[in-house]
């Protein structure tokens, strides 16, 4: 096997990317990553289904991703951009209340979603996905960058939660990549932030 590699989502990186959504049956009920763009200028017509709209956003320059490539098949992905272009977050009315409250700016970026495929999980490649993105904001320029990953500290023990819902990692995965937890965001998440210099 050889070592995994990053590559930017694009447009010639489209066709792997849209092989590995639909290997996983178009991610949470055919979302294909496109829940946090709703709200960009010029978004989603009413018919356009998810898979053009998130092609649409490729080819205009607006929807960025680490893709993780395994033997040539991309088996992840961490999807990164600027704040207008992943405008839509959970638990948005607390988001916006906390962060100014706190005083802060916006971040620069926004990691709004990792996912791995089936039959790739526990390998590691859902953290090499965000250290990709990571490393694609630094050579975009870099800049303070936000996550909101699942803080599993504030679960119910009792009740079990599949990998295939941790849309957005752990705490303690952003924490291993060199984030600083902020403040909590709705009941089971939480804002991450971490200042990545330009490559």
């Amino acid at each position: 096997m050889a070592e995994p590699e990053i590559k930017p989502l694009t447009t010639e990186t489209w066709p792997d990317f849209e092989a590995l959504v639909t290997r996983t049956g178009g991610l949470f009920s055919g979302c294909w990553c496109v829940h946090f763009h709703h709200g960009v200028p010029d978004g989603r017509g009413e018919e356009e289904p998810n898979r053009d709209f998130k092609r649409r956003l490729v080819e205009a320059g607006i929807a960025h991703a680490a893709l993780v490539y395994v033997d040539g098949e991309a088996v992840a992905w961490a999807e990164y951009g600027a704040p207008c272009e992943l405008p839509n977050l959970h638990h948005r009315k607390q988001y916006d209340a906390d962060l100014a409250a706190a005083g802060e700016a916006p971040p620069d970026w926004r990691i709004t979603c990792i996912n791995v495929g089936r039959g790739h999980r526990k390998k590691g490649y859902g953290r090499l996905a965000l250290r990709g993105a990571v490393d694609l904001v630094a050579r975009s320029g870099g800049g303070v960058v936000e996550g909101y990953p699942h803080d599993m500290a504030t679960r119910d023990p009792a009740k079990k939660m599949s990998d295939s819902f941790l849309y957005n990692l752990t705490r303690s995965s952003y924490e291993d990549a060199g984030f600083t937890y902020v403040r909590p965001k709705g009941q089971q998440n939480c804002v991450m932030r971490m200042t990545v210099a330009p490559a």
